[in-house]
């Protein structure tokens, strides 16, 4: 008659199996998923948030690889807005046509505001990081206030293309709102573990 299956036994094994390198592995590979959604969690737009970055191709090792994929993607959906609104040049009132220029300019900047947090998220250092992030945190906060200004400009125009800026706009500042937590949060981290690469 053999022995009875032991707590002792059942510990030995979970441990063996939760140690070995195929639970390390499997534990590495799933941290920058986790990350992702540990910091989505509380960010303005959450389910926005994980889906973008949870689909950004670069790395999303830390809290700042995650500020940049943020400012990343809200750059390129700016510029994607960018190209859209070029090409609605049929508009026929004027003040269509005052609202479309505005925010093509309104978004010209946003591209530019984010392009220079970007360069700053890129070089980060220990003895400047407290006025590297409030660069940073400035330059989003500005690119949001041209998002909502682009808006607050079609509030009054009636055009076919109105509902479509509005969806299109209100996208690339819901991405930026979140790139604003993804830096506030990196600013709250202080850089730790390390500023990296």
């Amino acid at each position: 008659m053999s022995p009875p299956f032991s707590l002792f036994n059942l510990l030995f094994i979970f441990i063996s199996f939760s140690t070995s390198p195929y639970s390390a592995a499997a534990k590495s590979h799933n941290a920058p998923r986790d990350l992702v959604r540990s910091s989505c969690v509380h960010a303005s737009y959450p389910n926005l948030c994980l889906r973008t970055l949870s689909s950004y191709a670069g790395p999303a090792n830390t809290p700042r690889d995650l500020a940049q994929a943020a400012v990343k993607v809200s750059i390129a959906r700016a510029r994607k807005v960018s190209n859209y609104l070029n090409t609605l040049s049929g508009l026929k009132k004027k003040r269509e046509r005052v609202a479309l220029s505005d925010c093509i300019e309104q978004i010209y900047d946003s591209v530019d505001e984010l392009s220079k947090t970007l360069g700053e998220l890129k070089h980060l250092r220990e003895e400047t990081f407290g006025w590297q992030m409030s660069n940073a945190q400035t330059w989003v906060s500005a690119a949001l206030t041209n998002e909502d200004t682009c808006l607050d400009g079609f509030h009054e125009v009636e055009s076919k293309a109105k509902d479509d800026v509005k969806r299109k706009i209100t996208n690339v500042a819901r991405v930026t709102s979140n790139a604003l937590y993804m830096i506030n949060r990196l600013d709250e981290s202080r850089g730790r573990p390390k500023l990296g690469h």
